[in-house]
């Protein structure tokens, strides 16, 4: 290549990206762009009814498997989540709610966006008592990113004395 093709090309190619515009051969052939975050998700997880409804009792599951794409970069943002709730009339179907969170895969989203819409979509689906979710996304650029979002049902106070954050930190509860 010439030295006029290629300074043509780099100002091109600058002049694109000051648009926003990324052209079809600056992107890896291999890699879809991510997509934006659907706002209609929670139709994926499958409840099924509370076994015992009258009592106060934390459901904790941990996915160790979350990924995402970075919406800035297109690279794969992986993290462990965490979902704590205390089931009210509804419990969450674990095939549903694995397929939900893969359905994340191809998805552009940061870490605080994805964090909240994945708890907004688990309480419309299960309208719990309470609900967490805590999010640990792996080091990037070397941070590690860490989201903690809560839910509590207005009114709702737990019945027995032990609280729900004193049961997640005890050692052996899913760690």
């Amino acid at each position: 290549m010439t030295a006029i093709v290629a300074e043509e090309l780099f100002i091109f190619k600058n002049t694109l990206a000051k648009r926003n515009i990324i052209p079809t051969f600056a992107r890896n052939p291999f890699r879809k762009a991510p997509r934006q975050m659907s706002q209609r998700r929670n139709k994926g997880i499958t409840t099924f009814p509370n076994p015992k409804p009258d009592r106060d009792y934390l459901i904790h599951m941990k996915i160790p498997e979350f990924t995402c794409l970075c919406p800035m970069t297109g690279q794969p943002d992986f993290a462990t989540l965490t979902l704590d709730y205390v089931a009210d009339r509804k419990c969450v179907e674990l095939k549903s709610l694995k397929l939900y969170i893969w359905s994340y895969r191809d998805e552009g989203a940061f870490h605080e966006a994805v964090t909240n819409q994945i708890l907004d979509d688990v309480v419309a689906a299960l309208s719990p008592r309470y609900a967490q979710l805590k999010a640990q996304f792996n080091v990037r650029g070397g941070i590690f990113t860490t989201i903690l979002a809560q839910y509590r049902k207005r009114g709702w106070k737990p019945l027995s004395p032990l609280s729900v954050t004193d049961a997640v930190a005890h050692p052996g509860i899913g760690d």
